[in-house]
């Protein structure tokens, strides 16, 4: 028997948000309910534009596969509902108004991909500091926050994207505050890659923030080219806005794909960041708990717990069998979170070195200052155990005997 909470029970939702959702199913009867339909989301966001082509590369069986996950099996609040509508709207005019400056611009696509620094471990390893830090220098290029929402620029009229962003950070601060200290949402600062993924309907994010196990299953085993194809597609699209000299990426989610990335992204180094399992397990279980009862008013966390041990398994394998599978080991730099935090101009200066990109004394000082004024505990402090999720340190080491294998193969020189 799974253990399924009310979502107040593990957030700090607001009262005027419970009531909100409580009043609007009660107008259900009404019509008031939301429910998605394909053509009816394609046909919004049509109208919204003014444009009408997809591309050529349009697939959209995921599309319709997720919809039908989320509306048989997500149990989505009326709020949850109403985002997640507005949200896949606003995907599909990101893929509107790319195809139509591919179209205008056709010197976009002609473009080398910037060389990529690409951070991916495991959630909650340090992975969004390494990003933000390696971001402030002013010759890396990285995904900010309003950008991944909105990665294509309007074909006409005033540019309101980073409103847009600024919008949805207030609007999250005001339905789950204490988010920010799990993962701090702000629209200037960097994000995950992943979302640019989420433009063809192939990622991880709708089983991060809701329950879709059928989607989640397909997903699994279905071929995620397409996506990446396009994400390289809209790193063009991003890079010719605004120039630079390489690329600063990240996600956990590339763990299970870096042969598509080695595939699409031409020049990589990989960033494998490392943390003690017994801490980087809970505190993404906790995100996922969290992120969810925005979405649904009741959380599974005996389901989020399997789920989510089971996927960052395969998703460590997927990453051990590519790391094995080539003979340039160089290419990767793995990155210990309890060294990086204690010592971050030491990482940071190491990256560097190995990357063969050089490190001035003024860019030092830059990146000392912005670690100092991005301390931990901002917004403040994360609480979790294994507990929480009917975990022990013992299950951990017995799932995750593998990457502790590996881990431990790595050698005392990576301090792993």
């Amino acid at each position: 028997m799974t253990r399924t909470i009310h979502a107040a029970e593990f957030s700090d939702m607001p009262r005027w948000f419970r009531m909100l959702n409580r009043i609007w199913k009660i107008t259900y009867p009404l019509g008031t309910k939301i429910k998605l339909d394909k053509d009816e989301l394609i046909l919004s966001a049509r109208k919204s534009t003014g444009l009408y082509d997809l591309g050529k590369e349009f697939w959209d069986e995921p599309l319709d596969r997720l919809i039908r996950s989320i509306n048989e099996e997500a149990r989505l609040n009326p709020i949850g509902s109403f985002i997640t509508r507005k949200r896949l709207i606003n995907l599909l005019t990101t893929r509107l108004r790319a195809e139509w400056w591919f179209k205008k611009e056709p010197h976009i696509l002609q473009h080398e991909l910037y060389p990529v620094l690409l951070i991916a471990g495991l959630q909650r390893t340090g992975t969004t500091k390494l990003q933000r830090l390696l971001s402030a220098d002013p010759d890396a290029r990285s995904l900010s926050s309003w950008e991944a929402l909105s990665p294509a620029p309007p074909v006409r009229g005033p540019d309101r994207r980073k409103g847009f962003a600024k919008t949805s950070e207030k609007a999250l601060k005001y339905m789950a505050p204490g988010f920010f200290a799990i993962h701090p949402v702000e629209h200037l600062s960097q994000e995950e890659d992943i979302l640019l993924l989420d433009v063809s309907f192939l990622s991880t994010t709708p089983e991060a923030t809701m329950e879709v196990p059928s989607y989640a299953t397909w997903l699994e085993k279905t071929d995620q080219s397409p996506a990446y194809a396009y994400a390289v597609k809209l790193l063009k699209l991003l890079q010719w806005q605004h120039p630079a000299h390489h690329w600063v990426l990240k996600s956990p989610h590339h763990l299970e794909f870096f042969d598509l990335i080695d595939q699409y992204f031409g020049d990589v180094v990989y960033l494998w960041t490392h943390r003690e399992l017994a801490s980087c397990i809970p505190s993404f279980l906790s995100m996922v708990a969290h992120g969810r009862a925005i979405f649904s008013d009741s959380v599974d966390i005996d389901n989020i717990a399997k789920h989510w041990m089971n996927k960052t398994r395969y998703m460590l394998n997927k990453a051990i069998a590519f790391r094995k599978s080539i003979a340039e080991t160089d290419r990767f730099i793995d990155i210990h979170y309890r060294s990086f935090i204690d010592q971050p101009m030491e990482t940071i200066r190491t990256i560097y070195s190995r990357s063969g990109i050089s490190l001035d004394p003024h860019l030092e000082n830059r990146l000392t200052l912005f670690e100092k004024s991005n301390s931990k505990g901002k917004y403040g402090y994360h609480q979790y155990s294994l507990r929480d999720f009917g975990l022990n340190e013992d299950m951990i080491k017995t799932h995750y005997k593998a990457y502790l294998t590996f881990k431990k193969e790595l050698g005392t020189n990576n301090n792993l």
